[in-house]
Order: C-alpha cells, then sequence, then structure tokens
C-alpha cells in the first residue's frame, strides 16, 4: 500500500503517494526548479511549516523562505480573485515553467492550487499534501480543478493531473470528528459505486467509531482499518479517472450524490447554514437513492429498499442524512449545474450497491421525491 499509479491515454501521469512524513515531499521535489508553496493557514503550524524546514534543511535548490503564500481555504474565498492574487504573487516572484507549486491543506487548498498553476503561463507542474480525508480520497485525486463563481460550485475549472498527490495518515489527527465525517462520505459514496466487499465493512468500521464515546480515541485504534479503506477509496477513483480522465463517461459515475449536494450548497451558502461539503454529499446520496426508486432504476428487495439501507447506514456511520431544502427549491440550482445539457442533467441513480447507472432527466423531474 504504497503507491497508486495514474496514466491518462494522453500522457499524463499522476502518484498518489503514501508515506509516513509529509517531509518526504522534499525528496520528491528536488529535480524540479523553483518550489512554491500554497498552504491553508489553519494547517501551516501543523503540517506546512514542516514542509517548508524540510525543503530548507535538505537545501534544496529553487526552496526560499519567501515562497510560501497562506490562504484562507473557505468556500467565500473559492473564487478567481483568489486564483488572481496567487498568479500575481507567482508572477512577482518571477516563477517560470520549470516551477513546481504544491498545494497543502483540504479539497478548497488543492483545487485552487491545480487551478493557479495549470493558467499560470499556461501551465505549471503542481503536487498535493492533501490534509483532510475528503481531499485524500476525492479532491485531490483526479485532476479536476476549480472555483467557484456567483455562489455555483465549481462552475471555473481545468482538468490536469498533478505530479503527485501525497498522503500521509498521520494528518488525519488534526481533524475535528465533523470534518472527519466529511470524507467518510466520500468513502462510503466510493465503495456505492464500485463494492467489492467494502462497503459493508466501511459501514461497520464508521459505526464503531460514531458508537464510541471517545471518538478520536477509537479513530486511532481503528487506525489501520481506516488507512486500509482510505487505500481501496483512493483505488475506485483512480481506476475510473485513468478509463476516463474528461468524464466522457464513466467518471460521471463519481458525481453520485454531488448533483443535490452542490444544489444543497448553493442554498446552504445563499441561507447562511452551516453545511460542509461531505454532509451535503451524504444528503445527496439518500436524495439519490430515493430518486433511483421512483423512477424505477433501483432493484426492488421486498425485505429491505435501498434508500431505507443507504440511510439507515449512514445514519450509523454519524452522517446527515435529512436535507433541508425542498425539492422544488433544488431543482432550480439543478438547472444550473455545470454537468446540465441544454434543458436536462445527467444524475447518477443506483442500481444496488455496487452498480449505478446513469440517467438524464429534467431537473424538475426530482420534485417527485417529495410527494
Amino acid at each position: 500500500m504504497n503507491e497508486i499509479d495514474i496514466t491518462i491515454k494522453s500522457g499524463e501521469e499522476s502518484r498518489v503517494l503514501y508515506r509516513n512524513s509529509c517531509t518526504e515531499c522534499a525528496e520528491l521535489v528536488k529535480d524540479y526548479g523553483a518550489k512554491f508553496i500554497i498552504c491553508d493557514r489553519n494547517v501551516y503550524e501543523s503540517i506546512g511549516k514542516a514542509v517548508a524546514n524540510s525543503f530548507r534543511e535538505n537545501d534544496l535548490d529553487g526552496w526560499d523562505e519567501d515562497n510560501l503564500y497562506l490562504i484562507d481555504a473557505t468556500e467565500k474565498n473559492k473564487n478567481i480573485e483568489t486564483v488572481s492574487r496567487i498568479c500575481s504573487w507567482l508572477l512577482g516572484k518571477n516563477a517560470d515553467r520549470n516551477a513546481i507549486l504544491i498545494g497543502i491543506g483540504g479539497g478548497i487548498t488543492t483545487d485552487i492550487t491545480g487551478f493557479a498553476a495549470s493558467i499560470y503561463k499556461r501551465g505549471l507542474k503542481f503536487g498535493f499534501i492533501p490534509t483532510t480525508l475528503l481531499a485524500q480520497v476525492d479532491a485531490a485525486i483526479g485532476g479536476k480543478n476549480g472555483v467557484n463563481f456567483e455562489d455555483y460550485k465549481n462552475i471555473l475549472g481545468v482538468t490536469r493531473q498533478p505530479e503527485f498527490t501525497l498522503i500521509c495518515s498521520d494528518n488525519l489527527n488534526t481533524l475535528s470528528h465533523r470534518d472527519f465525517l466529511s470524507g467518510a462520505a466520500e468513502i462510503l459514496k466510493s465503495f456505492v459505486i464500485r463494492d467489492e466487499g467494502n462497503y459493508e465493512k466501511c459501514v461497520k468500521i464508521l459505526s464503531q467509531i460514531a458508537q464510541a464515546g471517545d471518538k478520536a480515541e477509537a479513530t486511532r485504534k481503528l487506525k489501520d482499518e481506516l488507512a486500509e479503506m482510505i487505500y481501496e477509496a483512493a483505488k475506485v477513483k483512480a481506476a475510473i479517472v485513468e478509463k476516463d480522465p474528461f468524464e466522457k463517461n464513466e467518471r460521471r459515475k463519481l458525481n453520485l450524490g454531488h448533483t443535490f449536494a452542490h444544489a444543497i450548497e448553493h442554498y446552504a451558502r445563499i441561507d447562511g447554514l452551516d453545511i460542509t461539503h461531505g454532509e451535503a454529499v451524504s444528503m445527496g446520496i439518500v436524495l439519490a437513492a430515493k430518486l433511483s426508486e421512483l423512477t424505477g432504476c433501483a432493484e426492488t428487495d421486498k425485505d429491505d429498499n435501498l434508500s431505507a439501507k443507504i440511510k439507515r447506514d449512514f445514519e450509523a456511520c454519524g452522517l446527515p442524512v435529512e436535507c433541508p431544502f425542498s425539492t422544488e427549491i433544488l431543482s432550480e440550482a439543478i438547472g444550473k449545474d455545470k454537468k446540465a445539457v441544454g434543458n436536462e442533467v445527467d444524475f447518477v441513480l443506483i442500481r444496488k450497491i455496487g452498480e449505478l447507472e446513469i440517467k438524464r432527466l429534467k431537473p424538475e423531474s426530482i420534485k417527485i421525491i417529495d410527494r
């Protein structure tokens, strides 16, 4: 469990690396030109500083103590203005196309870093050190880099692979349990897409943590089991990305729950509600399961229907499953989703755990869920 290689038909290559310490990044970047770090301010003291110090201690060519840029990684700041400021900073540092940009933080930071690197001088090399579970299994893998625009998720972006994604399990020690759960939703999503026996195993592990009085201690005790689930979830995404990097077909399955989730996040921002991406994905997968049943996609089980099982499993893991918005309201935002084709949207529906179907529907068709 050391490395997952991703090779795209276009020739792009990317690696997902599992290491004991993030300071091993120094070895990964030594042969590039100038080294620049974009770091979430919240993880600078715990992780960013250690990486920067390792560059200095290894006397890396192209590293300077001023080659570090801190950002406030929030959805509000995940916009083209932040990217513009980073590009101005790089220009002021005379960064050339031999440079490499390292993003240290969660999915917001890696998205911003990858997007800035992709457009500055038509493309710098970049790598990620994801510090959240969500980023380790989803955002930092696969080459999607983008920012929000006018309160809509990831409307501006590019698809370009990082040189590497360096995953260190010790980074998870810095997470709150709520942030941990946001990533757990994405792990479960991976196993709803491709099961191979991992879905029930993951539900069991996450349920144990959810039921524990000391969740941090339970997480530490189950560290090895969690590391295996993280690895298996990353393998699911890597395999799909390798087969379909530009979301022509198979990769659309990774959007399971996300069409609903992005609409939920849109209205949450407008209403000032505190809903994380992973929480919205959890609600979105439950809604997708209900829509799967109502459109006749889901396989029926006389003893337990699909949406009831997923809802029960997610609740046992400590995830939210009730959406605060009606599907009538959600349908308006879904109509503006970046994946919309004319007046229809490709919804990812669930036949059964481990088997999906993509169905093109009008956004208003989701209203049957609330009837």
